[in-house]
């Protein structure tokens, strides 16, 4: 499973060029962004370097060569959000994203019923990925930033293998995290 989290951070001091690529387009607030992936349980696998809360979740996804690595790979199943809509069809349907809407008006009720439960079904499924990266951000270092973004992407990077290491513990105790 795959999604994008934002970290708040330190808003870029007044002056600088790039101040607004910090600043993301849902939150309204300066934050950096990370891609993570989790097993069907929850449990980290990977977690990329940050990029500008302006970045989009598919823009970061082909900047690391996800569509390259799946083009070359073999079938697997990657449960995504409706941010990486379109990659589907890049990585020959291994990037499953929630239904589109077929009607934007005056949808007949069947369908409506139909999309509701397809979306629900879809979101049922994903919903470890949510709970991987609460784990991620219960780490005091990542509830927001307030020190340099240069080091961000080593300060996520550290927590994520922190957590990994602390996961596949429990997992080899035999207790679930």
């Amino acid at each position: 499973m795959i999604d994008g989290t934002e970290i708040r951070v330190r808003r870029p001091a007044a002056g600088r060029k790039d101040r607004d690529k910090f600043v993301s387009g849902k939150t309204k607030q300066n934050a950096v962004k990370a891609m993570v992936l989790t097993d069907a349980e929850g449990r980290l696998l990977y977690c990329s370097p940050v990029r500008p809360g302006s970045c989009a979740d598919i823009t970061q996804a082909r900047q690391l060569g996800l569509v390259e690595l799946l083009s070359d790979s073999p079938f697997m199943e990657i449960l995504a959000d409706a941010g990486y809509q379109g990659l589907g069809a890049q990585t020959g349907g291994q990037v499953v994203t929630p239904p589109h809407r077929r009607f934007k008006k005056n949808a007949p009720d069947w369908y409506e019923e139909r999309h509701e439960l397809q979306r629900k079904a879809h979101s049922s499924r994903r919903i470890r990925v949510e709970h991987g990266i609460a784990h991620l951000k219960k780490w005091r270092a990542l509830a927001r930033h307030l020190g340099r973004r240069e080091h961000m992407s080593d300060i996520v990077q550290a927590v994520a293998g922190l957590l990994s290491h602390q996961q596949s513990a429990a997992l080899s105790r035999g207790v679930q995290a």
